[in-house]
């Protein structure tokens, strides 16, 4: 598959998350006068790695209540993902249907071998069987450049720094006299601060190199195009709850944004829906209007 250096992207990234996570080690190290700090936040964080690699799916179908559907159920979908399976020559993943009208779709699993995608009511009445396909393209791409795991993983692991900061901010401890309270405190601010914004790069980059992928997919640009346009609009209409702490662990994973727009650009795990149409009407050569 098409990779962008996406490859030696992430790893930089996630080169920084591990490191963010073992300064915080570190300081607590250095303010408790305990070394083993250091050891067992790293422990911390290769456990949720792990724990995230193996359950990435469950964790989001069951956020979203998403059941099974049959190919009687959901026949149109059923028909793109097996053609678009079959084209790229991999396995077909699982299908699933979240009974909310919000709309939206995702895929999640671990590799393409178990893998699961899943589409809201609210984007099958949505969109008709163009820009589904060319959603379900992009929804497919994910599984099979391995982001769903990259997601997951860097989700997890900011959430981890993200929980030792504040464990910092209250038990760091500046007591010490080789402890700069200070510079603990600022760590403790800043740390999940970083991660968050690590974590939205590397979302940003995923998804920018999905729309690609699977508008060559579905030799298809600006159907994906379309379906997004209306996805910025009927996602505004029909937001899901960003008070549900589950949803917000797999909103990254999301076609569009689920959650009413707030603050935008920097903060926002999605790039600018305007900026990714763009990209897709170059691909096609003209824009769109069809």
């Amino acid at each position: 598959m098409h990779r962008h250096f996406n490859g030696l992207k992430t790893a930089a990234l996630f080169g920084v998350l591990f490191a963010v996570l073992l300064i915080i080690g570190g300081l607590l190290s250095s303010g408790t006068g305990n070394s083993a700090f250091i050891w067992i936040f790293l422990l911390i964080g290769l456990a949720t790695t792990a724990y995230s690699y193996w359950n990435s799916d469950k964790l989001a179908i069951r956020a979203m209540h998403a059941v099974p559907v049959t190919e009687a159920q959901a026949p149109e979908m059923y028909r793109i993902v097996r053609e678009l399976s079959a084209k790229a020559g991999q396995p077909m993943p699982r299908l699933y249907v979240s009974p909310t009208m919000a709309p939206n779709a995702f895929a999640t699993g671990r590799n393409p071998q178990h893998a699961a995608v899943c589409c809201t009511q609210g984007i099958l009445a949505l969109l008709n069987e163009r820009e589904l396909r060319g959603v379900l393209g992009h929804e497919l791409m994910h599984v099979y450049n391995r982001d769903i795991l990259t997601s997951s993983v860097a989700a997890a692991i900011a959430g981890v720094i993200t929980s030792l900061g504040q464990f910092l901010l209250f038990f760091g401890g500046g007591d010490r006299r080789n402890a700069n309270p200070l510079a603990t405190i600022a760590m403790a601010l800043l740390a999940p601060l970083a991660a968050s914004l690590i974590q939205m790069g590397i979302s940003r980059t995923r998804e920018y190199d999905a729309d690609e992928d699977g508008a060559k997919l579905t030799d298809d640009p600006l159907a994906l195009a379309s379906a997004l346009r209306k996805l910025e609009t009927g996602t505004q209409r029909a937001p899901l709850p960003k008070e549900d702490q589950r949803l917000a662990n797999v909103s990254h994973l999301m076609i569009a944004n689920p959650f009413r727009a707030g603050v935008r650009g920097l903060l926002s795990t999605h790039p600018p829906m305007d900026d990714r149409v763009r990209r897709l009407e170059r691909m096609a050569g003209r824009p769109l209007g069809y």
